[in-house]
């Protein structure tokens, strides 16, 4: 069984945006980056689909030279290859990112053979595309489901859960080759250890430039929503705060009668 799990280099959640002084891009000096917890999910499953049934994994991400953190991150958990589209810094819509990456699966399958089982992250964590799995899948003409919180491997096949609107279960019969897009709660990812990061550090990253053309949308600029302050109501100070504090009680109806 050959797994590929597609991951992407995003700022940390609750890190504060702070954008360039064009308002194109977001300041990175002083963000954390991670992968989502979908993809953690997604790095999770591959590992352990390859420990049930044999095979080997691959781990793909599109980004700039640093996004190789990412892949080493998920190369010590336990996959065992990565594979980095390294771009010039330039952010990539999700068309020229899904062109990147179907052409990169193609070239990488050409010498080494399918990948049975590809498995995107639901959706970006940071843009919240929901279209990149999409559009791979359908430019490689295979199957897909997202959503997906329940994998069982067959013999040539793949039986895939996601929970239905209002309740249950929806389940999917999927023939191999498919593509997979996994949100958080599939697993319970592992932490990686440290033997395993000094493993991941020796391993070599392949890396590959892709093309870029710009083919979707045009951005004019990035804008960061105005944040809502909070009113602080200061009561009083030391035991002279007393009786007002228990006049508030009484208003908002704490104390009984």
């Amino acid at each position: 069984m050959n797994v590929l799990i597609c991951v992407k280099r995003v700022p940390a959640t609750g890190g504060r945006i702070v954008l360039t002084p064009d308002g194109q891009e977001i300041d990175t000096r002083y963000l954390g980056f991670t992968i989502s917890p979908h993809e953690e999910c997604g790095v999770e499953e591959a590992v352990r689909i390859v420990e049930a049934a044999g095979g080997s994994s691959a781990v793909l991400t599109l980004g700039p030279a640093v996004a190789e953190e990412q892949l080493r991150d998920a190369m010590a958990i336990g996959i065992e290859r990565a594979i980095l589209l390294e771009t010039d810094g330039r952010e990539y819509d999700p068309i020229a990112t899904s062109a990147a990456i179907v052409s990169a699966i193609r070239n990488h399958e050409a010498a080494h053979g399918t990948f049975d089982l590809i498995l995107f992250g639901n959706e970006a964590a940071d843009t919240g595309d929901f279209q990149v799995g999409i559009r791979v899948a359908v430019a490689l003409g295979r199957p897909i489901v997202n959503g997906i919180k329940g994998i069982t491997m067959a013999d040539g096949s793949v039986t895939a859960r996601r929970e239905a609107p209002g309740g249950g279960w929806e389940t999917y019969a999927l023939p191999l080759p498919a593509v997979l897009g996994v949100k958080e709660g599939l697993n319970l990812p592992r932490y990686p250890s440290v033997p395993g990061r000094l493993r991941a550090k020796r391993k070599e990253v392949e890396r590959v430039a892709p093309s870029w053309s710009q083919t979707g949308p045009v951005k004019l600029g990035l804008r960061v929503p105005e944040q809502q302050g909070a009113q602080v109501e200061i009561l009083g100070r030391g035991p002279d705060a007393a009786p007002a504090v228990v006049d508030l009680l009484e208003r908002i109806g704490a104390l009984g009668s």
